[in-house]
C-alpha cells in the first residue's frame, strides 16, 4: 500500500477502506508519510468529500493515534459537551455543574481561547489557584469522587489531528467539513465520553457563517457519533451577536456565577437550560425535553448546581471565596462606556467585531502561548431588537489603560447598527439534530 495510490483514489472520487485510512493516519503520525503527500490528500478530500463511513473511520483512526481515556467503570453514562466556539460563550461553566448536580457524571477536557473565540480554561484560570492541568489519574479519580471535572487537554489526545490541522491551516483545506468533523470528534472520542452534546454555532461570530454549512457539519458529526457507538446530539445556535452580556475571562466567570445564582441574561439562561436538558436526555436522566428542562432549572433553583460548581473549584484548588464574593476576581483599572449616537432599534451587534476587540485589548490571544489579561473585556449592553435612545450605553469596555480603549473604540462603535424601524430579535436556536 502506498500513500500516492490513496491520494489518486480520493482524487478520483473513490471511497477509501478502513484499512487504507488507518494506513494513512498511522504512517502520517509516525512521519513515514510526508507533509506534502498528506496535504495533497487533504485537498482531494476538500474537493471530493467523504462518506459518513469514511469520516467515521478517519475519526477513529485519529482518536487511536494517541492516548485514550477509559471511562468504562462509570457504566456508559459519562457525558461531555463541545462548542464550535463563539463570543461570550461561557456555557460550560454553568451547564457542567447543572448536569452533574442532576447525578450525571460530566468529564470534560476544554481548550484555551485562540483568536476571537474564548476558551473555558482561560475563564477558569481567572480563579486564583485553579488547577487546570490534571493527570489521567487525577481526572478519573475526581470524576469518580465528585462527578465533575473540567481540565485542559493535557493528555496526548489525537496527535494525528494536531499534525493534520497544522497542514490544513496553511494549505487552504480548513473549510473541509469531513476534516472539521473528524477533528472535533476524534478528540471527543479519545477523551472517553459515552454521550456528547455538540453546540454548533452559526453566524458572524462563528466558524460556520451560514445555516446550511452548519447543518451539514452537525449532521456529519452526529453520524460519526452513531457509527462509533456514541450518543450524540447537535444543537444549532445563533452567534450573530455575543451570547449573554460579558465577553472576557473574569467578566464571563462573574456572569456564570450569576447564572448559577438564578440571575443572568435571558439568552444565556435559555442556552444553558436547553444544553443541560439535551445532556440529561443523552445521559438517560430524562426522556423528553420539557422534563429535562425542569430538572435543569430545579438544580439552579435549589442551589445544588452552584454547590457543585463550588465543589469543582475547591477540588481543583481554586479560591472558592469567589462564589460568594465575585469581586475577588481580577478587575480592570478602567471601565469606559461607548454610547449610541442616535435612537432607534438595534439591527446588528456584530459578534466577530466584539470578539476581535476583546482580543485587541488583551482578553484573548492571536497565537498559542500569547499572554492574556484576565481582567479586561467588554460588557455588551444591547441586543438585536432592543429599542435604544441616543446617549444610551452600547458597551462598557474594561481595560488596563486608555490607549487600549482607543484601539477598539471605532470598531466597537460601528459593530452596532441602528434601524429606524422595529427589528425582530433572532431565535436563540436554529434546531437540533440527533434527538
Amino acid at each position: 500500500m502506498r500513500a500516492v495510490d490513496l491520494i489518486i483514489k480520493k482524487r478520483d472520487k473513490q471511497e477509501l477502506s478502513k484499512e487504507e485510512i488507518n494506513f494513512l493516519i498511522q504512517n502520517f503520525t509516525t512521519g513515514e508519510i510526508p507533509d506534502y503527500q498528506m496535504s495533497a490528500w487533504a485537498m482531494a478530500v476538500l474537493l471530493n468529500g467523504m462518506s459518513h463511513q469514511e469520516i467515521t473511520d478517519l475519526t477513529l483512526a485519529m482518536a487511536a493515534s494517541g492516548d485514550q481515556l477509559d471511562l468504562s467503570e462509570f457504566g456508559g453514562v459519562v457525558v461531555d459537551k463541545h462548542s464550535t466556539g463563539g463570543v461570550g460563550d461561557k456555557t460550560t461553566l454553568v451547564v457542567a455543574p447543572i448536569v452533574a448536580a442532576c447525578g450525571l457524571p460530566v468529564g470534560k477536557m476544554s481548550g484555551r481561547g485562540l483568536g476571537f473565540s474564548g476558551g473555558t480554561i482561560d475563564k477558569l484560570e481567572s480563579i486564583r489557584g485553579f488547577k487546570s492541568n490534571l493527570s489521567t489519574e487525577e481526572f478519573i479519580t475526581q470524576l469518580r469522587e465528585h462527578g465533575i471535572v473540567l481540565t485542559g487537554q493535557s493528555l496526548d489526545l489525537a496527535p494525528a489531528d494536531g499534525k493534520l490541522y497544522a497542514l490544513r491551516d496553511v494549505t487552504g483545506t480548513v473549510q473541509s467539513i469531513p476534516l472539521i468533523a473528524s477533528s472535533v470528534m476524534s478528540k471527543k472520542i479519545a477523551s472517553g465520553a459515552d454521550a456528547i452534546a455538540l453546540d454548533v454555532k452559526v453566524g458572524r461570530g462563528a466558524f460556520m457563517k451560514n445555516l446550511d454549512e452548519a447543518h451539514e457539519l452537525a449532521e456529519v458529526m452526529v453520524a460519526i457519533g452513531k457509527l462509533s457507538g456514541r450518543r450524540v446530539i447537535a444543537v444549532l445556535s445563533q452567534m450573530d451577536q455575543p451570547l449573554g452580556v460579558a465577553v472576557g475571562n473574569a467578566l464571563e466567570m462573574k456572569e456564570a456565577i450569576e447564572m448559577l445564582n438564578g440571575t443572568g441574561p435571558e439568552d444565556f439562561h435559555a442556552h444553558c437550560i436547553d444544553l443541560s436538558a439535551y445532556m440529561l436526555i443523552l445521559g438517560k436522566k430524562a426522556t423528553e425535553l420539557e422534563s429535562a428542562r425542569r430538572m435543569a432549572q430545579e438544580a439552579i433553583d435549589n442551589g445544588s448546581a452552584l454547590n457543585k460548581f463550588r465543589e469543582l473549584i475547591q477540588t481543583q484548588h481554586g479560591d472558592v471565596n469567589v462564589i460568594d464574593h465575585p469581586e475577588l476576581l481580577p478587575s480592570a483599572s478602567l471601565v469606559i462606556p461607548i454610547t449610541a449616537d442616535s435612537s432607534g432599534w438595534v439591527k446588528v451587534v456584530d459578534a466577530q467585531d466584539v470578539g476581535e476587540s476583546s482580543v485587541e485589548i488583551g482578553a484573548g490571544r492571536q497565537k498559542k502561548g500569547d499572554a492574556i489579561d484576565q481582567a479586561v473585556g467588554i460588557m455588551v449592553r444591547v441586543k438585536v431588537g432592543d429599542r435604544i435612545e441616543a446617549g444610551q450605553t452600547l458597551f462598557d469596555v474594561h481595560v488596563s489603560d486608555r490607549k487600549a480603549f482607543e484601539t477598539v473604540f471605532q470598531k466597537l462603535k460601528t459593530s452596532v447598527e441602528i434601524s429606524d424601524e422595529p427589528v425582530e430579535p433572532p431565535p436563540y436556536f436554529w434546531g437540533v439534530i440527533g434527538l
